[in-house]
């Protein structure tokens, strides 16, 4: 990974997006549905692109809204609609022309009762809340976000009535049936003018904050944070959660600092990520050496992406954790403090987090359930309580209320943030420190993801692996113990391969946007070790790709 010399530094002047010439990009471009980099492509967490490139524009968003409430006519899901936006600068055009899709299919559509941001994890709670006792007239919900993607982006996503991410097989028939409204030149879509469908007897204001914050002390102890006196620094990098914060501090009575409440679409107040780009990701060291440098000044502090579903843990004692590091914390933490919890209740990780969770999970008497990559997977676990806690190595993760029931069924950053201060107020110690507990136990992993080149023909091959095409007995010194392309948890395929010794692991998925594969990869016997596991990974997929070269020419 070649890091910019700009990387973690103040952004420049010069590296701002024009906001005022992306949206008229975004209105004024039109996509080609005969281009496949301008058409709806739904990945793990929606559609997503730029105005520029003429991958989010106005027609994307008119298409994937039609066609989703064509989906939910068809599904039969008739009750409200909750909509949500995160700060980017395309938000705002994109729930425009959203409500006036949404008044113009006479959806009953929630949105802030203030016209206010809305977190992707408050979506998920109001859709649950909504639903929960009722076996018809099911709430779903949008929410128009590209995460913690640079400020020229756009993004949309779908939660239906689960209140998590769509399933694959949703989100496809959405994605079609988008490309086949945009191929139609979006012959038929009804739509209201904006002003007459903000006023439309079809939507409502929502007190989504209200709502959210007067709930928040049931699945996490807030009274212990208050009583504690922790001293904690919030920085919402300029997101969706950047008026949420102040109700929380003050109904809670918390000794809380937010450290920026700037709201500004270009980002200018963002420390440059590793590639000198502009990203609002908490869990990059360089976007958050703001917040990294204040660390003294807190006990522990925290921030979120632009749709708050990911967090970022700052420690006195260790700066930014590691996801994975964090996510064996709140594990470890949680399972011995919530007494309410079911005995059944597994941890959920995917098959690229970290094995300390394996060896945290294993001392805690848990089952562990290891999923592909995708939220979606722990969200039926997390409705019936069969998980108790469900997290990703990208800094995404939810758990149960105090009493064993579900909060959310998408990533929620706010809970995790928040968690971090209950840690820090029951122990008396912060969460970089009880890591250190952890290594000192399981031992100190050394983990890191690097891309690889790999043509269109070569990821579709790594895409479809079989397990016995893997040649290989060992791996960095130690024999291989499993070579997976399904995961072990519930047997679906993980789109890639994973391959398991005692101290290492590495696992290979193909890029959706890129002609590159990424290679996770893990190492607990130190960094010369994790640099042989990922030379070898290399050289074991080349071969795969040159005993498949037949089909690659094919």
């Amino acid at each position: 990974m070649n890091i910019s010399p700009l990387a973690g530094k103040p952004a420049e002047p010069s590296m701002l997006v024009n906001v005022s010439r992306l949206i008229t990009a975004y209105y004024s471009e039109q996509p080609d549905a005969s281009i496949p980099a301008q058409c709806v492509a739904f990945g793990t967490s929606g559609h997503r692109g730029s105005a520029f490139d003429t991958a989010f524009n106005e027609w994307h968003i008119i298409a994937v809204t039609q066609a989703i409430c064509i989906y939910r006519k068809s599904q039969g899901i008739d009750g409200p609609l909750f909509l949500g936006i995160d700060t980017h600068a395309l938000s705002e055009p994109a729930f425009a022309s959203a409500l006036e899709v949404l008044a113009g299919n006479r959806v009953e559509v929630m949105i802030d009762r203030d016209r206010g941001y809305t977190p992707t994890p408050v979506i998920s709670h109001a859709i649950l809340a909504y639903n929960r006792g009722r076996k018809s007239g099911l709430a779903d919900g949008i929410v128009i976000t590209p995460s913690h993607n640079p400020p020229a982006d756009g993004g949309i996503k779908y939660n239906p009535p689960h209140g998590g991410p769509a399933d694959t097989k949703a989100t496809k028939w959405i994605e079609g049936q988008a490309n086949i409204l945009m191929g139609a030149g979006l012959l038929g879509v009804p739509r209201v003018p904006f002003a007459k469908a903000l006023n439309a007897s079809t939507t409502h204001r929502h007190n989504f904050i209200g709502n959210y914050v007067a709930d928040l002390q049931n699945v996490v102890d807030m009274r212990a944070i208050r009583a504690a006196g922790v001293k904690i620094g919030i920085d919402p990098l300029g997101g969706a959660g950047v008026h949420y914060w102040e109700p929380i501090v003050d109904r809670y009575q918390m000794n809380a600092t937010v450290v920026n409440q700037t709201i500004d679409p270009t980002f200018a107040f963002m420390r440059v990520d590793w590639d000198g780009k502009i990203r609002m990701d908490c869990s990059s060291p360089y976007a958050m050496a703001g917040l990294v440098s204040m660390r003294e000044s807190f006990d522990v502090a925290f921030a979120n992406d632009t749709d708050n579903d990911r967090h970022g843990i700052v420690t006195r004692s260790a700066g930014l954790l590691n996801p994975n590091h964090y996510l064996a914390v709140a594990i470890a933490y949680l399972f011995e403090a919530r007494e309410d919890w079911p005995d059944k209740a597994a941890v959920g990780k995917t098959v690229v987090s970290s094995s300390i969770i394996d060896r945290v999970t294993a001392k805690i008497a848990r089952r562990l359930v290891e999923v592909p990559v995708g939220f979606k997977w722990f969200v039926d676990g997390l409705i019936d309580g069969s998980f108790g806690f469900g997290g990703e190595e990208s800094a995404g993760a939810s758990f149960l209320r105090m009493n064993g029931s579900v909060w959310t069924t998408d990533k929620d950053g706010i809970i995790m943030g928040l968690l971090a201060a209950e840690v820090t107020a029951k122990t008396g110690r912060d969460p970089g420190e009880l890591y250190s507990d952890i290594t000192r136990e399981f031992g100190a992993p050394l983990y890191e993801r690097i891309d690889a080149p790999a043509t269109p023909q070569q990821k579709a091959i790594l895409a479809k692996l079989a397990p016995e095409q893997v040649h290989a007995t060992e791996l960095a010194g130690e024999p291989i113990i499993a070579a997976l392309t399904t995961a072990p948890g519930n047997n679906a395929a993980i789109g890639g391969l994973k391959v398991v010794t005692t101290n290492g692991w590495f696992a290979a998925r193909p890029s959706g946007t890129e002609d590159v594969y990424k290679i996770y990869a893990e190492s607990f016997r130190g960094l010369e070790h994790l640099h042989q596991i990922q030379a070898e990974a290399q050289i074991l997929i080349n071969r795969v790709f040159e005993r498949n070269s037949n089909q690659i020419e094919k």
